[in-house]
């Protein structure tokens, strides 16, 4: 399972070249680089071709120079990834104030509601009949939000094991928080899901049961 990369898995220059392009949305040339990050034009050219076979920069439209077009590199959405981005403790801030300004009944809702939302926007759907497919699915899914998941078998029965908790530190102080990975779960599959198992209370992980479709008729 591959873990997210970050800028400083990069040499020292690369990280400079990739900042730079950062810094300057419109793209640089190979002058500019070479003046911004004073090495030579081949160690620049080195490093552009390494980017690029990363998938981390790519050429934009040939600047007009008067002359020949000079050629201009421009970060991608890959390279972007790179530089850290503090997603969980924007988020555990505004939750905390919804707490302090809604209540917990109100938040607890409104998490419910943003995971079936984040269900709902899926673009393929998970498999209805097959239980075990459908949780190698899910798992999928919680691993691409960051929860480091994967499709198990306890007790013979197909689970879902997740290894990271994204509103881990929250989730601590408001154990409620976990509606939002039911309800992503449920929705997603047309499942009933339970948790068997709690990090922030005690568990070795978060573990999920699946259980009988919610559209089902009782017999």
């Amino acid at each position: 399972m591959r873990l997210r990369a970050s800028a400083s898995q990069l040499g020292t220059t690369q990280q400079a070249l990739l900042r730079q392009l950062l810094w300057h949305p419109e793209g640089l040339g190979v002058e500019d680089l070479c003046i911004k990050l004073r090495v030579s034009h081949n160690a620049v050219r080195q490093h552009l071709t390494a980017l690029g076979s990363a998938n981390l920069i790519e050429r934009a439209a040939p600047r007009p120079t008067g002359g020949r077009p000079g050629a201009i590199f421009v970060i991608t959405d890959l390279g972007r990834e790179l530089f850290p981005r503090h997603y969980g403790k924007i988020a555990g801030g505004l939750i905390e104030t919804l707490y302090a300004t809604l209540g917990r009944e109100q938040v607890m809702a409104m998490l419910r509601a943003l995971g079936t939302q984040l269900a709902n926007e899926q673009p393929e759907p998970v498999d209805q009949d097959d239980i075990e497919l459908a949780g190698k699915q899910l798992a999928g899914r919680l691993t691409a939000l960051g929860y480091e998941a994967a499709a198990i078998k306890h007790d013979g029965e197909p689970q879902i094991e997740a290894h990271n908790c994204v509103f881990h530190s929250l989730a601590a102080r408001h154990p409620e928080v976990c509606h939002f990975d039911l309800a992503f779960l449920s929705a997603s599959s047309g499942r009933e899901v339970k948790h068997a198992e709690c990090m922030v209370r005690g568990g070795r992980t978060c573990r999920f049961v699946l259980g009988a479709r919610t559209d089902a008729k009782p017999e």
